[in-house]
């Protein structure tokens, strides 16, 4: 079975799932709660960046985009 990953990098369900796992998995290791709400802050701001340019690619070439 092939992944689609275009798919799931642009999923906020896949965002929200790998902060979802992550968090709590820090706090089990003894990181701290601020901490690992930077974390996941983090992960989140990556998702919206990485679906935002992906997005936007896929609109470009679908236009036929001549912009290079």
């Amino acid at each position: 079975m092939k992944i689609d990953w275009k798919a799931k990098l642009t999923s906020r369900k896949f965002w929200s799932a790998a902060a979802g796992f992550v968090t709590p998995t820090m706090l089990a290791f003894g990181v701290t709660d601020s901490t690992a709400a930077q974390v996941a802050a983090i992960i989140v701001a990556g998702g919206v960046l990485i679906a935002y340019i992906l997005g936007e690619s896929m609109v470009d070439s679908g236009r036929g985009n001549k912009d290079k």
